[in-house]
């Protein structure tokens, strides 16, 4: 599940969309940049072909596919840091990439969908000139391993512990004391939602243990609902607690169904990075308005237990982040901040107007911070 890539298809200055965010220039408009009236090629058999006359400063370089499949093409330095990307190029078509070069060697890397390996066009040589844009190193799906390796252990302890949580809410359920139901299934629930981005790699147990009405076929009252948010309804809205067992007994089931199949589970490498800001921008759309709650009045308290998630996720990223996000810290000092808005709060009602666009707008903030991670830290290929 990819809902959220950042600029795809455009010609990303990769480290630029960091630097934009954080208040530097914003080399992506093209502003004082003029194009070269050379056509760099980006075809496997001819990447970089026809950039001879290499210059220093603020430019926009024109790239052309003249093979036949989609490329994508990348400007790298003899390092193997990333000064631009375009992504998707059609065979045939040319794009734009504006980037600053400052002195150094550049050249083309160029993939596409029949080759295995990338290739690096011939190096250009610049020299003289101001500084150059920044620029990103490559991450390849190696430099990821150690992250995923880390949010999976992250992960089995969570749902070890969500397990248990959701045992007590079953025996709960099974008392028929209505009061001790409601107040083990918060616990429970939040539990789920600190696994954030997991959500993503658990397939059809999300829908099966934490799905909403939505779209259902007679929306709360359609039989085949399940779940932390059925019990929830039940609970909040005078079930009986007979009905309400079978509710319990089946999430109970599926936790701990989801639990023996994490071995079978694998996470994307690619996808890790996305999670870091599809995260918090699910809380926004969802906690932050209400949709979700069906009864508890708790939606503020997940989106808290959501943060919990983000910052899992940035923590596995952060050896890689680290030398490669400036913004880093920002990112950190945004989602505590989040955090001091969300203590002590568990519903939106709680929340005066001014408190509720406050928080709104530190929700905004940090997911603009968060954006540019998925950029940065998605693998690419470097030989």
């Amino acid at each position: 599940m990819r809902p959220w890539v950042p600029l795809a298809g455009a010609a990303v200055a990769v480290a630029v969309v960091a630097a934009a965010v954080v208040g530097g220039d914003d080399l992506l408009s093209g502003g004082g940049a003029h194009a070269s009236g050379t056509v760099l090629e980006a075809s496997i058999g001819r990447c970089g072909t026809g950039w001879t006359h290499a210059h220093p400063g603020a430019q926009t370089l024109l790239v052309r596919n003249s093979g036949s499949a989609i490329a994508e093409v990348r400007l790298v330095d003899r390092a193997g840091a990333v000064h631009a990307e375009l992504e998707g190029l059609g065979p045939g078509v040319t794009r734009p990439m504006r980037v600053t070069l400052g002195a150094g060697e550049y050249a083309l890397r160029c993939s596409d969908d029949g080759a295995s390996d990338p290739r690096t066009g011939t190096f250009v040589r610049i020299t003289g000139g101001g500084a150059g844009g920044p620029a990103v190193p490559a991450v390849s799906t190696s430099d990821l391993s150690g992250a995923v390796s880390s949010y999976w252990t992250k992960v089995t302890a969570g749902v070890g512990r969500l397990t248990g949580l959701t045992g007590t809410l079953r025996s709960a359920v099974a008392s028929g004391d209505v009061g001790e139901a409601r107040r083990a299934w918060l616990p429970a629930h939040l539990a789920y939602e600190r696994l954030g981005a997991a959500y993503g790699t658990f397939g059809d147990f999300d829908g099966q243990i934490n799905g909403r009405p939505e779209g259902l076929p007679g929306g709360v009252h359609y039989p085949g609902w399940t779940g932390f948010h059925r019990l929830e309804y039940g609970l909040w809205h005078g079930e009986s607690m007979s009905s309400l067992g079978r509710v319990a007994d089946r999430l109970d089931k599926d936790v701990r169904a989801l639990q023996a199949d994490l071995p079978q589970q694998r996470i994307d490498p690619a996808d890790l990075p996305l999670r870091a800001h599809e995260i918090l921008e699910g809380t926004l759309r969802v906690e932050l308005t209400g949709e979700a709650d069906q009864g508890s009045g708790t939606s503020l308290r997940t989106a808290a237990a959501n943060v919990e998630g983000t910052r899992l996720v940035l923590d596995a990223l952060r050896p890689v982040l680290r030398s490669r996000y400036p913004a880093l810290p920002q990112v950190d000092a945004w989602l505590a901040r989040l955090d001091a808005q969300l203590k002590g709060h568990a519903s939106l009602s709680e929340l005066s107007p001014l408190e509720r666009r406050r928080l709104d707008g530190t929700t905004g903030q940090a997911l603009e911070l968060l954006a540019p991670v998925a950029e940065i830290a998605a693998p690419r290929r470097t030989s």
